[in-house]
C-alpha cells in the first residue's frame, strides 16, 4: 500500500512532499515525492512515527476512577486502549505500582499482580502493543519477591524503582507535599502530616535493603529489558542507582540529578505534561530547562496520554526544537532507550507504526496505523477508501 504525498518526519529530517509504502506491516520504500496512482493521498497530512510511552499511569486510575468505585479490569484495559490509539500511542508501558499503600488496596503489590496477569492476558487483543512497567516500591518488602514471580514468567517489560517516602525524591519540600495530599485527598494537614511522619519513621527504623534491589535489577537485567530510576534527586543518588543497573533516570527532581544522569551514560526521561503546561506541577525540575541544559532525552505521558504529541508540538513551535527532534523525543529515543529497534521512526525495514496529522485550527491525530493496519481513524477523507483496518 502506497500512501503518497504527505510531509514525512524522519529521524534526521523532514520531507515536506513524500511517499511511504508498507507491505507485510514493515515500512517497504521511501520516496521523495508524490507517487502516481497510489493506494491513499495523504495531501495536507503530516506523516510521524508511532508514539513510544515508557511510563503511564492511567490504568490504576481508569480502573478506580474514584476511591472505592472499581471497574472490571479487563473493561478498563480496553478503553484505556482506544484512547491511547486516539492519542497517536502506538506502544504503551502501563506504570504498575508495588507499593505499600495498606489503605489504597489499587496499589499494593496483590493488586499489582491482579492487573500484570489480566495485561498479560489481554495484550494480544489489544489495538497498541500494550507492556508493563512494574514501579518497585523498594520501601515495601512484599514487593520484591511478588515482582521477582512476575519477571522471571515474562510479564514484565520494565523496572522502575520507586521511594516515595516524604522529605526526599518527589517530595523533599515537606509543606508542599502536605499542601498537596490534603487538597487532593480532601484531608485535614493535621492527619496528613501525621501519616507523614510515621511514614518517615518507618522508612527510618527499616530503611530499604539495597541488597535485595541488586537482586530485583539483576533479574530485571538478565531478562533483556531495562531498569528505571524514579525521581532522582541528587548526584549521589544517581550514582547509587546507576551502580545496580539503571540506566534511565525518570522524571529527576532536580538539574543536578538530570545532568550526573547525562553525565553517567543514563537517559533522561521527562513528563509531556510538565513540558506542555511549562513546568512541574509539584514545583519540581522544568522538563523546558532539563531541555536547555542538554539533559532531555524522552518524554512520557505520566499522567496525561494526550500531552505527548501536544508536548512535542509545543517544543518545536516555541523552543525552536526541530520537528524532527521533538518527535524523536516521543518515537525514536524511547524506543530505543528499551531496544525496540522495529519502531520508533519512519524507516526502511522498520514496523509501519504511524500516526497521520491532521492541521486545521489545531493539530490532532487523523489517523494511527499499527502494522500497517488502521487503529485509529477520525474520520479524515484520505482513509476513507483503500486503508486496511485491524
Amino acid at each position: 500500500m502506497w500512501l503518497s504525498d504527505v510531509r514525512l518526519v524522519l529521524p534526521d529530517r523532514v520531507l515536506e512532499r513524500a511517499s511511504l509504502r508498507i507491505d507485510g506491516g514493515r515500512i517497504a520504500e521511501l520516496r521523495d515525492g508524490p507517487v502516481p496512482h497510489a493506494d491513499l493521498h495523504g495531501t495536507g497530512l503530516t506523516a510521524i512515527p508511532g508514539i513510544v510511552d515508557l511510563h503511564g499511569d492511567m490504568l490504576e486510575r481508569e480502573i478506580e476512577p474514584r476511591p472505592g468505585a472499581a471497574f472490571p479490569i479487563n473493561m478498563s484495559l480496553f478503553e484505556l486502549d482506544k484512547r491511547l490509539a486516539a492519542a497517536g500511542v502506538t506502544t504503551a508501558y502501563a506504570a504498575i505500582s508495588f507499593s505499600e499503600h495498606r489503605a489504597n488496596h489499587l496499589r499494593s503489590e496483590e493488586r499489582a499482580k491482579e492487573i500484570v496477569e489480566a495485561v498479560g492476558a489481554w495484550r494480544g487483543s489489544l489495538l497498541t502493543d500494550f507492556r508493563i512497567h512494574a514501579r518497585f516500591e523498594i520501601t515495601n518488602p512484599r514487593a520484591a519477591p511478588v515482582l521477582k514471580d512476575l519477571i522471571e514468567r515474562g510479564l514484565v517489560d520494565l523496572v522502575s524503582l520507586n521511594d516515595h517516602t516524604p522529605g526526599q525524591g518527589q517530595y523533599r519540600d515537606l509543606e508542599q507535599f502536605i499542601h498537596y495530599v490534603s487538597t487532593w485527598q480532601g484531608k485535614t494537614r493535621a492527619e496528613v502530616e501525621a501519616n507523614v511522619r510515621e511514614r518517615m519513621a518507618r522508612s527510618r527504623d527499616a530503611p530499604p535493603s539495597w541488597a535485595t534491589i541488586a537482586e530485583v535489577t539483576a533479574l530485571a537485567l538478565e531478562a533483556g529489558f531495562c531498569v528505571a530510576s524514579h525521581d532522582d534527586d541528587s548526584p549521589e543518588k544517581v550514582a547509587l542507582v546507576h551502580s545496580v543497573g539503571a540506566s534511565l533516570s525518570e522524571f529527576p527532581v532536580t538539574l543536578e540529578a538530570a545532568c550526573a544522569a547525562r553525565d553517567a551514560g543514563m537517559r533522561v526521561i521527562m513528563g509531556a505534561p510538565n513540558a506542555l503546561r511549562g513546568g512541574s506541577h509539584s514545583g519540581n525540575l522544568s522538563a523546558i530547562a532539563a531541555l536547555e541544559a542538554g539533559a532531555l532525552d524522552i518524554l512520557a505521558s505520566d499522567y496525561y496520554p494526550a500531552a505527548m504529541l501536544q508536548a512535542a508540538l509545543c517544543l518545536h513551535r516555541d523552543h525552536a526544537l526541530p520537528l524532527h527532534r521533538a518527535i524523536n523525543l516521543i518515537s525514536l529515543n524511547p524506543a530505543n532507550a528499551v531496544g525496540l529497534h522495529d519502531c520508533g521512526s519512519l524507516e526502511l525495514g522498520k514496523l509501519a507504526n504511524l500516526v497521520l496529522l491532521d492541521h486545521g485550527h489545531h493539530w490532532r491525530v487523523a489517523a494511527t496505523l499499527r502494522e500497517g493496519r488502521v487503529v485509529y481513524w477520525a474520520g479524515h477523507p484520505v482513509l476513507r477508501h483503500g486503508a486496511v483496518y485491524a
